[in-house]
């Protein structure tokens, strides 16, 4: 309904002489400097219906990277929110039950029968807790992540996660280098683009390299040699953009390298998924391996003495 009301709103608004650009900037939650500025080129340069169709095209690459992982790790996610589930039924309906039965015997347990009877005992306890401790903790982490500092360091954090590290540079430099040659494209100058580009990069650490970047092409740099002494952006990207800037094809570059991360990003986030699969089937069958083990020991030591 929303999207509705405004593209009617923009449609008076171009109806009476406005341009798309001006009319786009009434709405910044569906419309961001990315599609104002590209706009505003096309407008300029008469070739608004090319830069549409450019803009189009980047808009339905980057939802179909974002969905192709997003889909990838539906799976993952599923296995930790099943074992999550199956531990706290086990720890709050069946553990208190069997457990009561083996206390009421009177002989002294294992301690992983011990074990789990405190850690069974806390959770019926603190329930709401821990449910609480939940909420809190991430209300504190989107309070923290939205402060400059904060955002920093988490997102530096992220690119050094050691399995989804990776995924994360990857899909930031290819959201850099498509970003980009579409904007050059548009039209639109380095400087102005590397502005843009630094505000939808969707990580701070990357957003502070092109910011540098930006700074040292003011002082006469080019761009690749910032890239290069980053140490954020991978080498290879360096020494492809400074071949585009040498040959003046640095558009073409780009979208070679969106292309080639493009195809990085998926067989990272197979290899993710190859490794993160039996890691957490290892420690759910752990977890679980656990409680059956500190019910099963004490039923089986009452079992060999009344066999005695």
């Amino acid at each position: 309904r929303d999207v509705e009301v405004a593209l009617r709103d923009l449609k008076e608004r171009v109806t009476q002489g406005a341009p798309l650009a001006e009319a786009l900037a009434h709405y910044p939650h569906y419309f961001n400097d990315l599609y104002l500025n590209m706009v505003k080129a096309g407008e300029a340069s008469g070739n608004l219906d090319v830069v549409l169709a450019r803009l189009a095209a980047f808009v339905q690459k980057q939802a179909k990277l974002r969905n192709r992982v997003t889909a990838a790790m539906m799976y993952p996610l599923l296995l930790i929110l099943i074992a999550a589930v199956v531990v706290v039924v086990l720890l709050t309906f069946v553990v208190p039950r069997i457990t009561l039965i083996l206390t009421q015997s009177g002989k002294e347990l294992p301690w992983m029968t011990r074990t789990l009877i405190g850690v069974s005992n806390f959770v019926q306890s603190n329930w709401w807790l821990l449910l609480l401790g939940a909420f809190a903790a991430a209300a504190l982490f989107r309070a923290f992540y939205q402060t400059a500092r904060g955002r920093r360091i988490v997102d530096r954090l992220a690119l050094g996660l050691p399995v989804l590290g990776p995924v994360f540079k990857k899909q930031s430099v290819s959201r850099f280098s498509v970003t980009l040659s579409t904007l050059l494209k548009s039209g639109i100058p380095v400087l102005d683009g590397l502005k843009i580009v630094k505000n939808i990069v969707n990580n701070a650490v990357l957003a502070d390299v092109i910011e540098v970047v930006h700074t040292r092409i003011l002082e006469g740099a080019d761009i690749a040699t910032p890239l290069k002494k980053s140490g954020v952006f991978p080498p290879v990207v360096g020494y492809m953009i400074s071949i585009g800037e040498q040959t003046g094809q640095l558009e073409e570059m780009l979208d070679r390298i969106a292309e080639s991360y493009d195809e990085e990003i998926e067989i990272a986030t197979q290899k993710m998924i190859s490794v993160l699969e039996p890691l957490l089937i290892l420690v759910m069958a752990v977890v679980v391996g656990f409680i059956i083990l500190s019910i099963l020991i004490p039923i089986l030591q009452s079992s060999d003495l009344r066999g005695m």
